[in-house]
């Protein structure tokens, strides 16, 4: 299921317009994304959770040379599963 297919679905479920899910789904993505980038977790209740976790810097590997590399450190966004949707998945 693509984004396009969450709006049709969304708008079909709430009985309105495919612009209004859209700007709904919109709204809500950018609200997460907001919270994340302020170091706040959003928490859905039954749904899950979403984060910020820190990623330490490491030495990889290029495979096209073999050569070493540094990866810098960097914040990642992390979703941890509610029990509900794990119980509705499995």
């Amino acid at each position: 299921m693509n984004k396009a297919d969450l709006i049709d679905k969304m708008a079909t479920d709430a009985d309105i317009t495919k612009t209004a899910a859209a700007q709904a789904l919109d709204s809500l993505l950018a609200g997460i994304t907001s919270a994340l980038k302020g170091d706040t977790k959003v928490t859905l209740v039954g749904f899950g959770t979403f984060s910020v976790s820190q990623r330490k810097a490491r030495t990889g590997r290029n495979p096209q040379t073999g050569a070493t590399i540094q990866i810098a450190a960097k914040r990642v966004p992390k979703f941890t599963a509610g029990k509900a949707l794990k119980d509705e998945v499995a």
